[in-house]
């Protein structure tokens, strides 16, 4: 609680105490990360735009102009047009829902699930964590786009099978975060007392040591959104994930890079989009881990 003096009438100094309010104090720490701050502003103004893209594009993103082919950015279409005429600048706005949703999804998946895996593996420990744990490590062996590929290759390309290909690569790692903290928390005095009054396993895993984990949780998923859209467009790019017609950044830069050197701008703007979204998400990250991990916090 913060303390603060007031004067009265008779000039008597008396002190009040301020209720500790956690979100006020998450609101000063995060002002003073200005980078993360203004990142944090694009990733609302990003989230805006992927809801209210489709109703706000100035022309069809899906509808081919055979005589505005691949024309340079102007007045008329800022970002230029395709290769079949298509404003990119459209294509860009409506592709903004795409990415964030398939990314959102897929890491959210990943999450409930990692974290699921990781609270059993290290309450319990035991042949459960070696299963979990060892398990982990074969997929850890494999990288996380050679690993996606290989998935939508059994599955079949979209971006359905997209979603799941990210998911299941992003649960190793949020079961070893999880765990880690698992294994730490579980020795807390809050948990053992827990444990005296009967109180069950569920109730002590998603009750008394989950909330422990979340501050770490939300940082981790900040950073992820931003590999899950890489991993995406990757996917999108190899003709793995959306169909070609579809405005998608990873697919407007596969059908792009044959005009790479004579209209550059078709593959530069989705270009621009991904490495800038990514980039917003990463600083967040940053600077969400600087705000809520106490760790750092006391360096």
């Amino acid at each position: 609680m913060e303390v603060t003096k007031v004067a009265n009438q008779n000039n008597t100094v008396i002190s009040k105490k301020r209720k500790y309010s956690p979100l006020k104090e998450f609101w000063r720490s995060w002002r003073r990360q200005k980078t993360a701050f203004w990142a944090s502003f694009f990733i609302l103004l990003l989230i805006v735009i992927a809801i209210v893209g489709p109703y706000i594009a100035p022309f069809d993103p899906y509808e081919p102009d055979y005589n505005s082919i691949l024309q340079e950015p102007s007045k008329e279409h800022i970002a230029g047009t395709d290769e079949y005429g298509r404003d990119i600048f459209s294509r860009l706005l409506v592709g903004a829902r795409i990415s964030l949703s398939v990314s959102f999804l897929s890491v959210i998946l990943g999450a409930v699930g990692g974290t699921i895996l990781g609270l059993i593996s290290g309450y319990f420990g035991g042949w459960l964590d070696r299963i979990i744990m060892r398990s982990s490590d074969v997929m850890f062996a494999f990288p996380d786009l050679l690993l996606a590929i290989a998935i939508v290759a059994i599955l079949g390309p979209g971006l359905n099978n997209v979603v799941i290909a990210v998911s299941v690569f992003s649960i190793p790692s949020f079961a070893r975060l999880v765990r880690g903290a698992t294994l730490e928390g579980k020795e807390t005095v809050f948990v053992e007392a827990a444990k005296l009054m009967g109180a069950s396993h569920f109730r002590i895993m998603f009750k008394h040591i989950l909330p422990e984990t979340l501050g770490s949780l939300i940082v981790f998923i900040s950073m992820r959104i931003g590999t899950a859209i890489l991993a995406a467009s990757s996917l999108s790019f190899l003709g793995l994930g959306a169909s070609p017609e579809t405005p998608d950044w990873g697919a407007m830069l596969s059908l792009g890079r044959d005009y790479l050197g004579t209209s550059s701008h078709v593959v530069m703007m989705p270009g621009i989009a991904i490495f800038i979204t990514v980039l917003a998400f990463n600083i967040v990250g940053d600077g969400l881990r600087d705000v809520l991990d106490p760790k750092t916090k006391n360096e």
